[in-house]
């Protein structure tokens, strides 16, 4: 099956692969055509900006994470649906676990997908360099096809002349278009990169900004030739969407709302696959959980952005305490082990109550604690996993945990750079980790929640 495809890749961090990823995307879809946005890595900000702008759930597609069969199958079910699919690279193009290690990288992911890229250049005080650049990059790996070449952050129409020329000149790769400088584009950031959009009203201005851009400034047929002429995707076996989803058999509330939205779209789908009913709560503005609620689901985000209107909502709070402790599951992920613990102390050193599924606080540090991939073994069984069960994810967080001498709650030992430390708080069939899983690095996590949830439900508690 055909399957028009690109991937923009940057020369590195801050080339401006975002803001071109937005402007492609919304320009196209401007065009009537379906348009499917992706991320490389494991980003839940980015994404955001990218649903908005395509109009449909952006997907994450992780090298590190996913097994090659498993990303093709996530990527095929998705782009299928759709007229083109725009994928957004990770730093630079061969940035990737290591300096001799492309796993991870835009590279790799190029690779794995068998898809043509489009390299994002910062063509900020440079003039004929670029082309020694661009030539660079496209010889680096001859496995990864650069078909064309975007430039950012461009001064005027006769500097844009200028790179277009040397490039296309000395390296025979087509120049489709550049974005000239525009501060009124910027996007918002925060302390873990960009802010996200659900904090955010009037981005829809942004994002017409940015097509009309696009249509201005960019070549956006000839992007469309080179999506069109991606070969066949790489075969692969299905192992995750097998047969058709069963119906809904429980239901499980995910908190959704500007503290918690950090979720990969493919997790909530493959939980639908396994039977569940995702229905969104808010933690914020609920006053209680949905009704007939089997299992709660709490992602990532920024708790301690909200934690005064989170303890202030003292209901809701009560109802997720008093849920866990009569057994209904919970899995909580970063900034929902946040919010799971008992109180959460801000940078101010306000003290602010949280659910108190856990004893414990968690204090927000000045530094971050923890940033990559990582790994570790369940020391018991408990929600996720039996005992010596391996969970693999990845970590990204400033606060930490004062277990307050409750290190009994532990039930995961992480490894990362040659060190282990305690994670994974675990009590009945409530799980709260800093790990950021994937279900489609492996589905067991999710498979076991859902049945917990089904088995709750048929007794009838």
């Amino acid at each position: 099956m055909t399957l028009p495809r690109i991937i923009l890749a940057g020369t590195n961090s801050g080339s401006g692969k975002t803001t071109l990823a937005m402007a492609v995307m919304a320009a196209l879809r401007e065009r009537g055509l379906l348009v499917q946005p992706y991320k490389a890595g494991p980003d839940y900000i980015d994404p955001g900006f990218h649903s908005l702008a395509a109009g449909r759930p952006c997907r994450s597609l992780d090298t590190m994470l996913l097994p090659k069969g498993r990303l093709l199958e996530l990527f095929e079910r998705s782009a299928r649906q759709a007229d083109v699919s725009v994928i957004e690279g990770v730093m630079g193009l061969f940035d990737g676990a290591g300096a001799l290690d492309e796993r991870g990288s835009t590279a790799h992911l190029a690779k794995i997908l068998a898809s043509p890229v489009v390299l994002v250049v910062n063509g900020k005080a440079m003039a004929r360099s670029a082309a020694a650049l661009v030539r660079g990059f496209d010889r680096f790996d001859r496995r990864v096809h650069v078909k064309a070449v975007l430039f950012n952050n461009l001064g005027s129409p006769g500097h844009y002349s200028i790179v277009k020329r040397a490039v296309e000149e000395y390296t025979g790769i087509p120049v489709l278009g550049y974005l000239p400088r525009n501060d009124s584009v910027s996007l918002p950031e925060r302390h873990l990169g960009l802010t996200p959009t659900a904090e955010h009203s009037g981005l829809e201005g942004l994002i017409t900004t940015l097509r009309k851009m696009a249509e201005e400034f960019l070549d956006l047929d000839g992007l469309l030739g080179i999506a069109d002429g991606a070969p066949l995707l790489p075969p692969f076996t299905k192992t995750l969407f097998t047969a058709p989803p069963p119906g809904p058999k429980v239901r499980i509330a995910a908190a959704m709302d500007e503290a918690f939205h950090f979720y990969y779209q493919d997790n909530l789908d493959i939980l639908e696959q396994l039977g569940a009913e995702i229905v969104p709560f808010s933690p914020l503005r609920d006053i209680t959980l949905p009704a007939g609620t089997d299992g709660i689901y709490i992602g990532g985000g920024f708790p301690e952005e909200f934690a005064d209107r989170l303890a202030e909502n003292r209901s809701i709070r009560e109802a997720v305490r008093s849920a866990a402790e009569n057994g209904m599951p919970l899995l909580a992920e970063c900034g929902g082990l946040m919010y799971a613990a008992d109180r959460l102390q801000d940078r101010h050193g306000t003290m602010h109550p949280m659910a108190g599924v856990f004893p414990g606080i968690t204090r927000m540090g000045k530094r971050l604690q923890a940033l990559g991939y990582c790994g570790g073994r369940l020391t018991r069984t408990v929600l996720p996993g039996r005992k010596g069960s391996l969970l693999r994810g990845h970590l990204f967080h400033w606060s930490f945990y004062d277990s307050e001498g409750n290190d009994g709650l532990f039930s995961l030992l992480l490894e990362k750079n040659g060190k282990e430390f305690p994670d994974g708080l675990a009590k009945g069939n409530a799980f709260a980790s800093y790990l950021h899983l994937h279900f489609g690095t492996n589905p067991a996590p999710a498979k076991r929640f859902i049945r917990q949830a089904l088995r709750r439900k048929n007794r009838g508690i």
